[in-house]
């Protein structure tokens, strides 16, 4: 996530921040649909031509219903399942990651973080942390309650434009690594789980973020600050990469299972979640109402897609309707 400090921006936000609240109370968040748009037209160089590396089984769903999972006292930022499927985030400007219980409850898992972002959970339970101020990955073990440092990245992050820490990470399956944007340097890697080994994947990305693998190691990375999506495709020692552009600020990115990614976008102008199908290149806006600055993002296997909005303090699921 990249972190806006301009004023007006605040003041912007804490407009609809106030109107975002009435209308979770009056409990009436609006009904998503998918729209086709043509500000978000695909400026490809080439991926689209390609053969697509997931193919749609069934037809997405088409309209959403939106319910609030969670609604002040927490600013939720990245989102993952754990292994009972229950939604844990990062909260970024408290240092905290939480659980977000069957009953709406709130179990804080852990604190004093420095500025918890991307969150992967492994099969045996392990949480992975992305610290984006220090900018490293931190281990914390099942039943543990504290997490230990598994690497400092390369990168050193500053208060400059476009040079925050690490943010989104990724599990890559097919090779049971760890997929890490290294965001100071422009740089993605592919990291052992251990995290003694890091091995470089791509580069001359402006501020690679959200990343997600599909399930033939094809993976994709959100360019927040270069307006843009990436396709990354390993082979042997090298990658080959793909720019996708046409976007505003794309922080984090998932796969369906209908062939589709699911795009957040936070620039101001946009605030939406975005789903493209990687066969055809057709996108659609799914959700724009209502957000302030939008960032996590996980879907189920039932099509349930849950986003968070640190400033509105948020977490909406939007249901197939």
């Amino acid at each position: 996530m990249f972190k806006h400090s301009a004023s007006v921006i605040r003041t912007i936000a804490a407009c609809c921040m106030f109107l975002l609240s009435s209308c979770v109370q009056s409990s009436s968040l609006p009904t998503a649909t998918a729209t086709p748009t043509s500000v978000l037209t695909p400026t490809p160089t080439g991926a689209l031509n390609q053969t697509p590396v997931a193919t749609a089984t069934t037809t997405a769903p088409r309209r959403y219903t939106a319910h609030v999972v969670l609604s002040g006292g927490a600013r939720p930022d990245d989102l993952v399942f754990d292994r009972q499927g229950r939604l844990l985030f990062s909260d970024f400007y408290n240092g905290t990651v939480s659980r977000v219980n069957s009953d709406g409850s709130v179990t804080r898992i852990l604190n004093g973080l420095a500025g918890p972002e991307g969150l992967v959970v492994l099969a045996d339970g392990t949480l992975i942390i992305a610290e984006q101020r220090p900018n490293r990955i931190l281990s914390l073990a099942p039943g543990a309650h504290l997490p230990v440092v598994l690497r400092n990245l390369p990168g050193t992050p500053s208060t400059a434009r476009c040079k925050d820490g690490v943010d989104g990470i990724a599990f890559d399956a097919t090779t049971q690594t760890l997929i890490v944007p290294d965001s100071p340097t422009g740089k993605v890697y592919r990291m052992s789980l251990d995290g003694k080994t890091l091995t470089l994947l791509a580069s001359g990305i402006v501020r690679p973020v959200g990343a997600a693998v599909d399930a033939h190691g094809t993976i994709y990375v959100a360019d927040e600050c270069g307006a843009a999506i990436w396709s990354i495709t390993p082979a042997g020692r090298s990658a080959k990469t793909t720019r996708i552009g046409g976007f505003g600020m794309p922080d984090d990115v998932i796969f369906d299972q209908h062939g589709n990614i699911l795009v957040i976008d936070l620039q101001p102008s946009i605030h939406a979640l975005v789903r493209m199908n990687l066969a055809t290149g057709k996108r659609e806006i799914l959700a724009s109402r209502g957000f302030i600055e939008p960032q996590g993002l996980v879907i189920d296997q039932h099509d349930d897609i849950f986003v968070s909005d640190d400033y509105a303090d948020i977490i909406v699921e939007y249901k197939p309707a």
